[in-house]
């Protein structure tokens, strides 16, 4: 599965039919609120961007800088807090109960859930997002010792 940052792709149908075994909620696009505002974010983040190279001012482009800060751990909260949901809150009339598991997947990494294995990562666009963080980060620290 895919999640982008407007839809979600992939084996969506078969993940949804072996979840409903241990009681998990079904995946539909529509259930995600954030798909309609992510993307209004991302741009306003764009316009933004070019908006501090025009100021070229410094603080500008620190307030920027943590916009996106905020933005992604906004998003990094959001997302595990939908994972936790998604995990705990099982269906009590599933037909598989183990008694005290949560199949919460993972925010970032491996994990073995029963016989199923989860893997959760970035893809292109997500490593490039992690690399701008990390750019901004560098600059605004290198820019703040500078002084």
């Amino acid at each position: 599965m895919q999640i982008w940052i407007n839809d979600v792709k992939g084996d969506v149908p078969i993940i949804n039919g072996l979840n409903h075994y241990i009681g998990m909620k079904t995946i539909h696009r529509d259930d995600f609120r954030e798909f309609v505002f992510m993307p209004i974010a991302i741009v306003l983040f764009m316009a933004g961007g070019v908006l501090v190279f025009l100021l070229k001012s410094k603080r500008a482009y620190y307030i920027w800088t943590a916009a996106f800060l905020v933005i992604a751990l906004c998003s990094f909260t959001d997302f595990y807090l939908w994972e936790y949901n998604y995990g705990h809150n099982l269906d009590p009339n599933a037909p598989i109960k183990v008694p005290g598991m949560s199949y919460q997947p993972p925010l970032l990494g491996y994990k073995k859930l029963l016989n199923f294995e989860v893997l959760s990562q970035p893809d292109l666009a997500g490593w490039f997002y992690c690399a701008a963080g990390v750019v901004l980060t560098v600059i605004t620290f290198y820019e703040w010792k500078k002084k």
